[in-house]
C-alpha cells in the first residue's frame, strides 16, 4: 500500500505546459492522468479518485472554478493546487475560497511547484498510516485482533477476517463517529485510482453487520450515509 504511486490528475488546455508538467511530474515518481478542459476533468473525478488535482482556471468548457465549486459541494476533498494566469488578488481569494489548497500564478517555477504538489500529497498520508496503529479493538462483546485477523463474537463464535475487511474495519474504527468518504476508503483501502463496482463497498459493510449487529436491516454500529460516505457508530 505505502509503495503505491500517487495520482494526480492534472488539468491544463495549453498542450506544450502540460506534457512539460505531466514529464516532469512522472520523473518525480508520480501517475499522472490528463483532461485538456473541463467537462473532460469532471468526467474523469465521477469515476476516478486521485491524491491531487493540479487545476488551470481558464479551461474550454468549464472553468476551474466551477470545477472546484462542483467538486466541494459533492463532498469531493481532495486536494487542489490551481495553476492560473489570472493573478490579482480577488481570482486567488476567489479560488481559494471556493476551496482551493494552493494557488500558483503563471508563469512559476517549476521547482516551487514540485515542492507543493509534494506538500499537498503529504496530506493523505497520516489518513492511509493511521490505522496501521491500531492492534486490536473490543464493541459490545466483540474481540478483534488486526494482526492475527481474528474476531471473537460476542458470543464466542470466531470469524477469520479477509485483508481487505481488516483494512477497512480497522479504518472505520479509527475513524468512529465521523463519515469516512467513499473516496478516501477507496484510496486508504484499495489503494487504486478506478472506482470499483458501485456495490462493492456496501458488501463490506453488508458483511460486518451479519458478523456484528443484533439486527443487521436495523444497524446499530455500521452506518451507511447515502451519497457522502460510511460510519463507524459507537
Amino acid at each position: 500500500m505505502s509503495e503505491r504511486k500517487y495520482q494526480i490528475l492534472l488539468v491544463e488546455d495549453e498542450e506544450h505546459l502540460h506534457e512539460a508538467l505531466k514529464l516532469n511530474l512522472e520523473l518525480e515518481g508520480y501517475e499522472v492522468s490528463s483532461a485538456m478542459d473541463g467537462k473532460k476533468a469532471l468526467d474523469t473525478l465521477q469515476n476516478a479518485v486521485f491524491d491531487l488535482i493540479i487545476l488551470d482556471i481558464m479551461l474550454p468548457s468549464v472553468d476551474g472554478f466551477t470545477i472546484i465549486e462542483k467538486l466541494r459541494l459533492n463532498n469531493n476533498q481532495t486536494p487542489i493546487l490551481v495553476l492560473s494566469a489570472k493573478n490579482s488578488s480577488f481570482n486567488r481569494v476567489q479560488g481559494l475560497k471556493l476551496g482551493a489548497d494552493d494557488y500558483l500564478n503563471k508563469p512559476f517555477n517549476l521547482e516551487e511547484l514540485l515542492l507543493r504538489v509534494a506538500k499537498l500529497i503529504q496530506k493523505a498520508i497520516p489518513n492511509n498510516s493511521a490505522s496501521e496503529a491500531l492492534a486490536s479493538f473490543e464493541f459490545a462483546g466483540h474481540k478483534i485482533n488486526f494482526e492475527s485477523l481474528e474476531v471473537i463474537l460476542a458470543d464466542g463464535a470466531s470469524i477469520q477476517l479477509t485483508k481487505t475487511e481488516a483494512l477497512l474495519l480497522r479504518l472505520l474504527i479509527e475513524n468512529k463517529n465521523t463519515v469516512v468518504s467513499r473516496e478516501k476508503i477507496l484510496q486508504t483501502v484499495w489503494g487504486y485510482q478506478v472506482f470499483p463496482n458501485t456495490r462493492t463497498i456496501d458488501n463490506f459493510i453488508t458483511a460486518f453487520r451479519k458478523y456484528f449487529e443484533k439486527d443487521s436491516k436495523n444497524p446499530e454500529f455500521f452506518i451507511s450515509i447515502r451519497g457522502v460516505g460510511y460510519k463507524f457508530k459507537i
